[in-house]
C-alpha cells in the first residue's frame, strides 16, 4: 500500500511564504499526475494545483503567479511553494496522486492526510 505524507504547513503572517512537501512511501509503484487541493472551514475542497509526470502544471486562477507546484520524481516527492500568502489561503491543504500499483496492476488515487496552513493577517 502507498501512502502519501505532507509536511511543511504552520503559521505565517500575511506576505510570508511556505513550502509544502508530500512524500509517497511504498513498494511497487509508480506515480502519474500528482495534486494539492486545499479546504477552508465550510468551504468545499478545491484544486490548487496539479503536475503531470512529465512536469507540465496547471493552477488555479487565484493561486497564478504566487503559488509553483514542482516534483522530484526519484523522491517521490510533490512541492508546494506559496508565497504573498493571504489570509484566504488559509486552509487545510492537501497532496492527492494518481498512483499505478501491481498485483495486480491498477490506478489508485491517494490521499494525504492533510498539512494546516494559517495565515495571519
Amino acid at each position: 500500500q502507498v501512502q502519501l505524507v505532507e509536511s511543511g504547513g504552520g503559521l505565517v503572517q500575511a506576505g510570508g511564504s511556505l513550502r509544502l512537501s508530500c512524500t509517497a512511501s511504498g513498494s511497487d509503484f509508480s506515480i502519474a499526475s500528482m495534486r494539492w487541493y486545499r479546504q477552508a472551514p465550510g468551504n468545499l475542497r478545491e484544486l490548487v494545483a496539479s503536475i503531470t509526470a512529465g512536469g507540465a502544471t496547471t493552477y488555479a486562477d487565484s493561486m497564478k503567479g504566487r503559488f509553483t507546484i514542482s516534483r522530484d520524481n526519484a523522491k517521490n516527492t510533490l512541492y508546494l511553494q506559496m508565497s504573498s500568502l493571504k489570509p484566504e489561503d488559509t486552509a487545510l491543504y492537501y497532496c492527492n496522486a494518481d498512483i499505478w500499483v501491481s498485483r495486480p496492476r491498477r490506478l489508485t488515487s491517494t490521499w494525504g492526510q492533510g498539512t494546516q496552513v494559517t495565515v495571519s493577517s
